[in-house]
């Protein structure tokens, strides 16, 4: 790989010439593949190097098919790199320390959140620091990754999440609404370099400049929604201190910020920057990420949220709703419904998501229940695929793989000893979907879109 003069000397700049020889030489070399489990799935675990920063992360020693594993397909784990990774373990050393929550839940911004790697990491960890007391807003501002975000969310399975898709400025409008916000904002991606051919061909000092700025409009709009004292995340997957320390030190001295230190120590390979940490290739197994901890400390007009605001058009009141639904899930829901699907919300956050629809786009949240046909529920995947989903509240059909790839490649199964109607069809343990089993057959309801496309013989 050529890399061009001008790279090597931000490279140089940002982390000293002898870190950026080992750099230069990993460049070479290919990249790793690293996976992170959900905790709140059954899956089956994976053999392989433990990522140091997360204790649900493995460095695998080969990539597998991972298109062919139910356990994908069924949210037990997420493909993540292994650097990426670090957001997440500065995001639980800084928020287990830092944020205590009163009578509200934790409210939390993934403010650039597609595909969903970094959120399924903060929901897994907010629900182990916090339980159900917490919100979490996964933000994408272009379409078709907001799509894919909302689909990634809704596998994952979390309640509390809520997918939107806003510009940062639209955050503006809940002054002090946020506890933390973590924005890994687009950049001129020069930690890909070793996964992405492309990333090197767009890099250029402008582009380094033109990344820049709009990283600090990114900030800049949407730091209003941060409280007093709440918390920025802030990292690329790019080295250059332009982007980097550059950034963090203009958002402390511009926005109102201090910097906050994470002890690193015990991490072998870590790259302590001015105010901030790189993981570079060559130090560590993964590819290129930087992040910086800032405490807000400007003032702002905090809102207090107001319950009764009413959500945006195309909901219809939940009254026509049997409350007897409720008992489909393992926490307390409020049951509403957006056009014919019927959707089920923690009650726990519900005055906050509704504070949210009020003032936000959003795509999704809670959990879609599913369709009425008549007086019969038709039950939508993603209920299957909850975590908060009562498993013994429909028949189970534990397959074997071959008939778990076969439903998720969406061809007709058949169950013979099952009862009729609808079924839960379940992998080891892990609920992937239904089917209405005819008996004879089943008609297969695993969404079109989400099928196995690849020959699965």
């Amino acid at each position: 790989m050529h890399i061009k003069d001008t790279f090597g000397k931000y490279l140089e700049e940002a982390i000293g010439s002898d870190n950026a020889l080992v750099a230069f030489s990993a460049f070479e070399e290919p990249a790793k593949v690293a996976v992170r489990v959900n905790p709140f799935k059954k899956g089956r675990g994976f053999d392989g190097q433990e990522v140091p920063w997360n204790p649900h992360g493995t460095i695998l020693p080969e990539r597998p098919s991972f298109t062919l594993d139910p356990d994908l397909h069924g949210g037990a784990y997420y493909v993540q790199d292994s650097s990426s990774m670090f957001v997440g373990h500065v995001f639980r050393e800084l928020v287990s320390r830092e944020v205590c929550p009163d009578s509200r839940p934790v409210r939390v911004l993934d403010l650039c959140a597609a595909p969903g790697g970094k959120s399924t990491d903060l929901a897994a960890s907010l629900r182990e620091l916090f339980g159900d007391r917490f919100v979490l807003v996964s933000n994408e501002i272009m379409k078709q990754r907001a799509a894919v975000l909302s689909e990634n969310m809704a596998v994952w399975g979390d309640p509390n999440v809520v997918v939107t898709s806003d510009d940062p400025e639209a955050f503006a409008g809940l002054p002090g609404f946020f506890d933390v916000v973590v924005a890994d904002v687009p950049c001129s991606g020069e930690g890909m370099f070793r996964k992405d051919e492309e990333a090197q061909k767009q890099w250029s000092e402008a582009n380094v400049a033109l990344c820049e700025a709009r990283q600090k409009r990114i900030i800049a709009d949407m730091w209003p929604c941060l409280k007093k004292g709440g918390l920025l995340i802030y990292s690329t997957c790019t080295f250059n201190r332009y982007e980097n320390d550059g950034n963090a030190s203009w958002i402390a001295d511009e926005l109102g910020a201090g910097h906050m230190h994470i002890d690193v120590s015990r991490f072998k390979g870590i790259i302590e920057t001015e105010v901030g940490y790189s993981l570079v290739p060559g130090h560590v197994e993964g590819e290129g990420q930087y992040c910086a901890a800032l405490r807000k400390t400007s003032e702002d007009d905090a809102v207090v949220p107001d319950s009764s605001r009413r959500e945006k058009s195309g909901r219809r009141p939940a009254a026509v709703i049997p409350e007897s639904l409720k008992k489909l899930f393992t926490v307390d829901v409020d049951l509403l419904q957006k056009g014919d699907m019927v959707i089920a919300r923690p009650s726990g956050i519900a005055s906050d998501v509704a504070v949210l629809s009020s003032a936000l786009h959003v795509l999704s949240s809670g959990c879609a229940v599913g369709v009425f046909k008549g007086q019969t529920l038709v039950p939508d995947a993603d209920l299957a695929l909850s975590i908060a989903f009562r498993q013994d509240s429909y028949p189970v059909a534990d397959v074997d793989r071959h008939t778990a790839l076969a439903f998720l490649h969406k061809d007709a199964i058949t169950l013979p000893d099952s009862e009729k109607g609808y079924v839960v069809v379940r992998y080891e343990g892990l609920p992937l979907g239904f089917v209405k089993n005819l008996g004879n057959r089943c008609n297969n309801l695993h969404p079109q879109g989400r099928r196995i496309r690849m020959d699965i013989r």
